[in-house]
């Protein structure tokens, strides 16, 4: 009988370079699919701005609540520890800045993309790659169908919408919180409040705040997507799962890596 040989290690490393550039070469093609697709006006139809609107509704309203109410939990409980902390050692003048850099800048946007990420997108691209492997996508080509515009385009638009929606609003509410965790039901500390946001959202900070955000929700909305969308090859369909998830994780932190370079360097 004749063995099968084990593969050598340069093998093993070509073919593992070989499924990551053919899976981030996946990711790109379909990003830049999806980009031409949202600002093209054909692909608002009625039929299209239905799926739109209903993905756009699932994926949002549900988890909005809940997500809003953990963002104010988290920014009252955030500001105590600061404040508290910063009048232990005489630096209360900085307590807030602190908060409002930490909590607004920083954790709200990542908090939100993960949020989605779990609750919205990563179950989404499961059912997606569930439609494709049923035949649903052979079944659209059939009937002159386009399965990126009618399925992946209203997942990935929802995904982002979903990302920014909380993000905004979580923002705003920790703003709130935040205030109100310091100053209490009064307006007295409003000015001071204002100056020091102005501070801290200087034009430079506000950009790269909002490009953090809009990376971000690209991310989460297209990464899971894209390998739902082409079968897993070599690899298992777990394995292709959670090579997704490493992408999609890896993908987040250079932009929050980034995001700190361009605020603080």
């Amino acid at each position: 009988m004749s063995r099968v040989l084990a593969p050598t290690l340069p093998d093993r490393f070509w073919r593992a370079l070989r499924r990551w550039a053919l899976a981030w070469g996946r990711i790109v093609y379909l990003g830049a699919v999806a980009m031409v697709l949202l600002l093209s006006p054909s692909s608002y139809g009625p039929a299209a701005r239905r799926r739109l609107a209903r993905q756009v509704y699932l994926d949002t309203v549900p988890i909005l609540p809940g997500f809003t109410l953990l963002a104010a939990l988290l920014s009252l409980v955030l500001t105590r520890i600061v404040v508290v902390t910063a009048l232990s050692y005489g630096l209360s003048v900085y307590a807030l800045e602190m908060v409002i850099r930490v909590l607004v800048l920083e954790l709200i946007p990542l908090t939100a993309a993960l949020f989605v990420a779990m609750r919205c997108t990563i179950p989404g691209g499961v059912r997606l790659a569930a439609l494709r492997q049923r035949g649903h996508f052979d079944a659209l080509r059939s009937q002159g169908g386009d399965p990126v515009r009618m399925e992946l385009l209203p997942r990935v638009a929802a995904g982002m919408f979903a990302c920014v929606t909380l993000a905004a609003l979580s923002c705003v509410v920790a703003l709130v919180m935040a205030y109100l965790g310091v100053y209490g039901f009064n307006l007295a500390g409003l000015p001071g409040y204002t100056r020091m946001f102005g501070h801290v959202f200087s034009p430079a900070v506000t950009l790269v705040f909002g490009l953090k955000t809009a990376l971000s929700s690209l991310a989460v909305a297209l990464i899971p997507m894209a390998s739902a969308m082409h079968d897993s090859g070599d690899t298992s369909a777990l394995d292709s799962e959670l090579g997704g998830l490493a992408r999609m994780f890896a993908v987040l932190l250079l932009i929050e890596v980034a995001s700190l370079v361009g605020n603080y360097y």
